[in-house]
Parts: structure tokens; C-alpha cells; sequence
């Protein structure tokens, strides 16, 4: 099994070459031929991307699942460095994956890799891009600013 990735650089150029940090990672997950007695699984889906979140190493904030009629899912696993989203096409043998994390703790590409054989996926291909690109210099953002010294957890208590 091969993953066909198409990376979209930590840093973003601008026009003259100057470049932009990013304030979170966001892959794009194409799961094709899975295996559709999984996809159908509300219980097996539902554990696959806790698990990724938190092989992840990620903070689980709150879990929502729903299951389609006849057949399909759409699940979230709210983390406090973003989200993980799923929705399932059985019929397909199909799963679209969204995995968005900021700070530099979390790595995404470890959840991918986790749901990609929990699936049973022949077929994965993943699409990263850097959102949040604010930096007009070659630094460092904090995610989360307080009036102490900032923090490059993107969960920090903001007091106040």
C-alpha cells in the first residue's frame, strides 16, 4: 500500500520570497478502497478516530457521531489543538478524513496513518496544508496569546 501525499510546504512564499508561518496543519484524507463492512460500523468508526486522536496524542474536548439510514457516518472528535472529521460512503468503500491541529506537540500525520489501517484502506491519498498563515517573517507563532509570555500551546488559558 502506497500513500500518494501532496504536501503543501510549512512555509507559504510570498511574492518577492519572503515566507509565512502557519498557525495549524490541516490534511485532507482520501480513504478509497476500504473496507465497507468497517464504513457501515458506527461502533468501529467511532473508535477508529477516537483512537487516532489519541494515538495522536491529542486532547479529546467532546465526541459527536451520527449514523445514516440505510447506511453511512458522520462523526467529530473536537480536540483542544482542532478537530478530527469523518464521514463514510460504505456503498463506495469510500472515507473522507479531515485532520486539523495546531501548535507543534500534535502530529497529525499519526492519526492518518492509524484510521488508514483501521479501514482497511487500499487506496489513501492525503492533501496537507498550513491554515492560519499570518507570519510576514520566517517566525514562530504563538497560538494562543495572554498578557504572560506567550504560549505555543494552541489550548492555553487565556485569562480574564
Amino acid at each position: 500500500m502506497g500513500i500518494f501525499l501532496i504536501l503543501v510546504s510549512k512555509y507559504s512564499s510570498l511574492k518577492g520570497g519572503r515566507e509565512l508561518n502557519a498557525l495549524g496543519t490541516h490534511l485532507l484524507v482520501e480513504l478509497r478502497e476500504c473496507n465497507p463492512e468497517i464504513l457501515k460500523s458506527l461502533k468501529k468508526v467511532r473508535n477508529a478516530l477516537v483512537s487516532a486522536a489519541k494515538e495522536a496524542k491529542a486532547t479529546i474536548v467532546d465526541i459527536s457521531f451520527h449514523e445514516f439510514n440505510p447506511f453511512g457516518i458522520s462523526g467529530v472528535v473536537v480536540i483542544a489543538e482542532s478537530h478530527l472529521t469523518v464521514h463514510t460512503w460504505p456503498e463506495y468503500g469510500y472515507a473522507a478524513i479531515d485532520i486539523f491541529t495546531c501548535g507543534e506537540v500534535i502530529k497529525p500525520e499519526v492519526a492518518a496513518s492509524y484510521l488508514i489501517k483501521q479501514f482497511e484502506c487500499k487506496n489513501p491519498s492525503i492533501v496537507e496544508m498550513k491554515r492560519g498563515i499570518l507570519s510576514h517573517k520566517n517566525e514562530r507563532l504563538p497560538h494562543k496569546v495572554s498578557s504572560s509570555a506567550p504560549d505555543t500551546n494552541c489550548y492555553q488559558t487565556i485569562p480574564g
